[in-house]
């Protein structure tokens, strides 16, 4: 038997802790989902829906609109912060504390509170939850529902629970990672002039990253900030050989105005003469604030938090949204720069701020 989630509708921080004290570390959410899908299913007012660890709920009450409000039930690895706790900031901030706290089983319980709690929304509902966002792209479990079940995935907004601090963040950068490939000729380190070193080579890489500027571009009204960095270098075959291959692993974090096609482009302009090849490659999403549905969310959580819309500088599934053709945007509790630290924590107030506002708005 699954372990037992606390009644939906009932306190929904405690209802956070205990989906956190369910590890599901990415590959091993099986448990989770489980429990999200026994404690889903009694739901009248609910259809429910399941595609591996990822779950689907859903009204049908003849809406004119339908909003979709997602999640990933997913985490990075445990760091010994589980079970979770409460404790107390220094400045007297009632704080949750655990892996998953901020990304991003609070935005998740809030989902899971009100699915429960509304049955009779202004709008009809579509409420995802959703395994393997940790890991790579192509195992991500909204991506698989994108690819089996695209009708369970239609909508006119899609709210994605990632951390804003209880804000709303818009749009999202894309994000490429590619091997660029410095080579060179074997030889016994005794006689180096024999060979070509290709790590010495690859200084030449590391340079033009020293000297790349990463632009600030304003979409639509929100402000995002590239970024173009080395994340890993290999190279070398024995401590008495000269290397004749370098690999440095970049990753370019781009504006959502930029294509997919004209971020490679400009990755492979950069380091031309080298070797160049995308191991990874998802777009960003637009804000899309202008959407009326989404300006009327904008309007209420701004009244509710009094926080204006930013852009989000990670990439996030409001991309995946994006080429469904739904506007989405980012809200959820949790400070995203806390977001897979070991002393990950979220306040309790937030928790309570989004499911408020959020309830606000469907009602």
């Amino acid at each position: 038997m699954p372990p037992a989630l606390p009644d939906l509708t009932g306190d929904v921080v405690d209802l956070t802790a205990a989906i956190c004290d369910i590890p599901s570390v990415s590959d091993d959410e099986r448990a989770l989902a489980d429990a999200v899908e026994a404690s889903l299913r009694p739901v009248g007012h609910l259809e429910v829906l399941r595609d591996g660890d990822a779950l689907v709920a859903r009204t049908d009450l003849g809406r004119p609109r339908r909003v979709i409000i997602a999640g990933h039930i997913d985490t990075v690895p445990v760091a010994g912060n589980l079970p979770t706790w409460r404790a107390s900031a220094e400045d007297g901030t009632d704080e949750l504390w655990g892996r998953g706290t901020v990304d991003m089983k609070g935005g998740v319980a809030v989902a899971l509170h009100l699915a429960a709690r509304l049955a009779a929304p202004r709008w009809d509902v579509t409420w995802v939850f959703y395994d393997h966002e940790e890991v790579a792209a192509e195992a991500n479990g909204l991506g698989r529902l994108a690819r089996h079940h695209p009708d369970w995935l239609a909508g006119d907004l899609a709210l994605l629970g990632e951390p804003t601090g209880g804000g709303i963040e818009g749009g999202c950068n894309g994000t490429l990672r590619a091997d660029v490939v410095a080579t060179g000729r074997t030889a016994h380190s005794a006689r180096a002039w024999r060979g070509v070193n290709a790590v010495h080579a690859a200084g030449e890489i590391l340079d033009r990253l020293r000297s790349y500027r990463p632009r600030e571009v304003e979409v639509d009204g929100l402000s995002y900030r590239e970024g173009m960095n080395a994340v890993r270098i290999t190279g070398g075959i024995a401590s008495n050989m000269i290397p004749d291959r370098c690999v440095v692993t970049v990753n370019y974090r781009f504006a959502p105005s930029l294509s997919p096609s004209d971020a490679e482009a400009h990755v492979r302009e950069l380091f031309d003469g080298f070797e160049v090849e995308v191991t990874d490659l998802a777009g960003g999403a637009r804000p899309g604030l202008e959407d009326p549905l989404a300006a009327e969310f904008v309007a209420a959580v701004t009244a509710e938090t009094g926080a204006e819309p930013v852009a989000k500088q990670g990439w996030t599934d409001v991309a995946r949204f994006a080429e469904l053709g739904v506007p989405a945007v980012n809200f959820g509790p949790g400070d995203p720069l806390l977001a897979h630290a070991d002393d990950e924590r979220c306040p309790v107030r937030q928790i309570r701020s989004c499911a408020a506002a959020l309830e606000a708005w469907l009602t």
